[in-house]
């Protein structure tokens, strides 16, 4: 009894502070390597979360974790209060929560349309008798999953690519399908796995665009992996920098940018810094032409995260 209370109050709480998901001092080992370590986050309804940091910092690893493709060696992960670390992986999608992934996972001798209506499995409740024969019910399932692909499809103007084969699209057509593939599950939470990987400034803008309107028009949760911090400074609500599998901090993108010690995993020491500065003639920007000693990536301050 004393267990059920403690569950109960958890989502009480839970819902009190509108937290949709909650990481706690989650830690992750592959044999020798701590991939993870000790990392707390909480991902308010209605906001854009990202997590930035350098390469190898552990963001697609908590990806994972939530997706249940890995389990946490220590912590715990909280999705409305329910703990998610004990649902099995092909559970996932059927709580409300969906993810694209860096690299596209799509079926690439099927239409477009076939792909988005993929994304409507975790809707289905016809048994396979009803299927087999068509039933009215399955008739009616069936016109239903097609006017919500339709919706997504004029959400994110793939009209024209509609009935073309997902192998003759463009690259940045194709992240557009796997988005839209993954909204067709009607999630509350959207994983977003660098979703700019690949595209070109206009086709980021458009993603900017559609990541905005997931958020205000559909009321989705999004949590995203990104390196560009022109996308996440125009979308995300709050940041948080990761490195070396820990937490370097976490605030609105412009407190993120300029903390310390996010300047210092992207760029080197404070004294690395100055010294690329020095280095610049006139008034314009620094630029980082070689890699200081001690960074991990040579970019500008101003555009930390960047590709």
């Amino acid at each position: 009894m004393s267990q059920i209370q403690t569950h109960n109050g958890k989502a009480a709480a839970a819902a009190r502070d509108g937290a949709l998901l909650s990481a706690k001092n989650i830690s992750v080992r592959f044999g020798g390597v701590l991939a993870v370590n000790n990392v707390s986050f909480d991902v308010q309804r209605g906001e854009v979360f990202t997590l930035i940091g350098p390469n190898g910092a552990g963001k697609t690893t908590v990806f994972n974790l939530i997706s249940r493709i890995y389990n946490p060696t220590a912590g715990s992960i909280e999705y409305e209060g329910n703990v998610l670390t004990e649902q099995p992986p092909h559970r996932i999608a059927s709580l409300g929560i969906a993810r694209t992934f860096q690299n596209i996972e799509l079926f690439e001798h099927a239409t477009v349309l076939h792909n988005l209506m993929i994304g409507r499995h975790t809707h289905h409740r016809s048994g396979i008798w009803s299927q087999m024969f068509f039933t009215k019910s399955v008739r009616q399932a069936e016109i239903e999953a097609r006017r919500k692909v339709e919706q997504v499809i004029e959400l994110l103007d793939l009209q024209k690519h509609r009935d073309s084969f997902v192998a003759g699209l463009p690259y940045g057509v194709r992240k557009v399908v796997e988005l839209g593939r993954a909204l067709c599950t009607e999630p509350k939470l959207l994983l977003l796995d660098e979703p700019s990987s690949g595209l070109n400034v206009e086709e980021t803008d458009d993603m900017a665009f559609w990541i905005q309107d997931i958020k205000h028009e559909l009321g989705v949760t999004v949590l995203m992996v990104e390196h560009d911090m022109t996308l996440v400074s125009k979308v995300s609500d709050r940041v948080l920098a990761m490195n070396q599998g820990e937490v370097l901090a976490m605030g609105t993108p412009r407190e993120v940018q300029t903390h310390p010690g996010v300047i210092e995993a992207y760029l080197g020491t404070v004294e690395d810094v100055s010294s690329l500065r020095r280095e610049v003639s006139g008034d314009g920007p620094p630029l980082a032409t070689k890699a200081p000693s001690g960074g991990s990536a040579a970019a500008p301050a101003a555009n930390v995260g960047a590709r």
